[in-house]
């Protein structure tokens, strides 16, 4: 099941996300860029933030939440700002389910392109994006050691 996040939701998102990112961070990027106690705080505040602002989906589980996906608009433009599924729950379309959720929102606020910035290192996200359609950004391809990617809805 896909729904908004709510406030009570946020414990378990936190934990989603350090745990995913780790995964991908892990021998690219020092520990505290990932998992320290200050990247923990920071990461609560911008759920928190998230949560408040409406743009948060949930993919619930068992009763559990095991992925998480964030947007809103940046500099004129509909940005996916996090899509993370628990490991645990990879392979089981809980990414596509996500994905398509967040793209039935944008279509319905009449959304005609959208970006994300992934980890160059994440080869895992950057084939799960390429899959659906997410292609390099023309206008702006990296951001540091991210790649910019765009999808433009039909």
């Amino acid at each position: 099941m896909i729904r908004h996040a709510t406030a009570d939701d946020l414990d378990a998102i936190a934990a989603l996300h350090r745990e995913a990112r780790a995964t991908y961070y892990r021998g690219h990027l020092p520990p505290d860029a990932y998992e320290g106690p200050a990247e923990l705080a920071r990461t609560r505040a911008a759920w928190t933030a998230a949560i408040g602002r409406g743009g948060v989906l949930c993919a619930e589980r068992d009763g559990e939440v095991a992925g998480v996906a964030a947007f809103r608009p940046a500099d004129g433009v509909m940005t996916l700002t996090q899509l993370h599924v628990a490991p645990a729950h990879w392979r089981h379309g809980i990414g596509t389910e996500l994905l398509a959720a967040c793209v039935a929102a944008w279509r319905e606020e009449g959304v005609t392109t959208a970006r994300l910035e992934v980890f160059e290192h994440n080869t895992r996200a950057r084939s799960f994006y390429a899959r659906h359609g997410w292609v390099p950004d023309p206008g702006r391809p990296r951001n540091g050691n991210h790649l910019v990617l765009a999808l433009r809805l039909r």
